[in-house]
């Protein structure tokens, strides 16, 4: 399993415009490197990274073999009300990796 970092802010008032940052420990192997023994090395890399507050999609990106390892992204979203956010990143075989954080508006 991936290891993921997020950091959402604790003390956010009604329409605090607010950063969000989520970091995923990945290799994203890009299938062009070749290991010791002179065989390539299998791609595998995350294909989308996607933010929902709720059921609401605030943030989406699509990734490629150029992103470096361990993707880390940084995005700013108007707080309104508070709710769950939801950090998901989809592997190439389909596998989704995800963790959700609260968002307290007060």
């Amino acid at each position: 399993m991936s290891a993921i970092r997020l950091s959402v802010p604790e003390n956010v008032m009604p329409g605090d415009v607010i950063e969000l940052k989520a970091m995923i420990r990945h290799d994203m192997e890009s299938g062009y490197r070749i290991d010791m023994n002179g065989k390539t090395i299998p791609r595998l890399i995350l294909k989308s990274f996607q933010c929902h507050f709720d059921d609401e999609l605030i943030f989406s990106a699509d990734l490629n073999p150029g992103i470096s390892a361990n993707p880390f992204m940084k995005f700013f979203m108007r707080a309104e009300k508070s709710g769950t956010l939801t950090f998901s990143w989809t592997e190439q075989t389909g596998q989704v990796f995800s963790k959700s954080a609260p968002l307290v508006v007060a």
